[in-house]
């Protein structure tokens, strides 16, 4: 099977030009600081209420129950997110829970989002032992339909969308693109460089994430606020998603929500309004 048809039998195929704003929303890490506490269930219900299409699962513990709880509300599971060591020294690559979690997945068009960690940020000297262990997480995950999404993290190996795309081109399997993280580039990258960024990820661009922050220069600055709600910030997320908008881009948006205090719902729900106003004005009603 090849790229193409790969892609289009895992629903990731570009919307032709002119289409609506019209992208799958879901939070990602919504529990990590949630006051109430929420169980899966629970957070289920909650993203049913407020608007979104589903959520993102950390790491391999609980899949079959958050996907049970998200099936139940009429949700989705977009992505689950886990770690591979390309480390030279690591005596475990990555969970092997893998092997248990890739059949639970088959057929649900459900990312993997691998953050890799190991070495200094950006050294290409682990080139050849990543793209090692991709290439066999992906030939394992392929049968089962599942796609991989290089997830860029600021301070990890694979720190930057630049990182991500070399390593997924070096990967060269039809089931591996990247992820573009905006909290994470704003940390590392450059405001000024985001449309040839966009335009060098091309195809290779199958998930990407968002939340409210301060511009890149303040939060280098440690001035700004890194991670909030979506109506927040300083950074001109509505430019962002025009952008990427007109790149032809019509996956899935994720709500990044990691860190955020207090009660999950409160800032869930205002960031939905701020997504709803968002979406008007790209498709010309606001």
């Amino acid at each position: 099977m090849d790229r193409r048809t790969f892609l289009m039998s895992a629903g990731a195929a570009l919307a032709p030009a002119g289409a609506r704003f019209e992208n799958p929303f879901f939070a990602l890490c919504m529990d990590t600081h949630d006051e109430k506490k929420r169980n899966l269930a629970g957070q289920a219900q909650m993203l049913k209420e407020l608007g979104y299409d589903g959520a993102g699962h950390l790491w391999f513990e609980n899949v079959a129950e958050r996907l049970a709880t998200l099936d139940r509300a009429g949700l989705r599971l977009f992505q689950v997110y886990m770690r591979v060591d390309a480390g030279p020294q690591a005596k475990q690559a990555y969970d092997a829970k893998l092997s248990e979690v890739l059949p639970l997945l088959r057929g649900r068009d459900v990312q993997l989002a691998v953050l890799m960690v190991g070495g200094k940020p950006s050294d290409p000297s682990l080139d050849e032992r990543a793209v090692g262990l991709i290439r066999e997480i992906a030939d394992a995950a392929r049968p089962q339909g599942v796609r991989l999404v290089l997830y860029p993290h600021q301070k990890h190996w694979l720190e930057t969308v630049q990182d991500a795309i070399r390593v997924a081109r070096k990967a060269d399997r039809v089931n591996v693109g990247v992820m573009f993280n905006l909290c994470h580039w704003l940390k590392v990258g450059d405001e000024r460089e985001l449309r040839p960024l966009l335009e060098a990820a091309g195809p290779l661009l199958w998930a990407l994430s968002i939340n409210g922050s301060d511009r890149g220069p303040e939060i280098k600055a440690g001035t700004g606020n890194w991670i909030q709600p979506l109506d927040r910030g300083t950074f001109a997320i509505l430019g962002f998603l025009q952008e990427l908008h007109r790149t032809g881009y019509r996956g899935s948006i994720g709500l990044q929500c990691y860190g955020i205090p207090g009660d999950a719902a409160v800032h869930l729900a205002r960031s939905m309004a701020a997504w709803r106003r968002l979406k008007d004005r790209i498709n010309g009603r606001g």
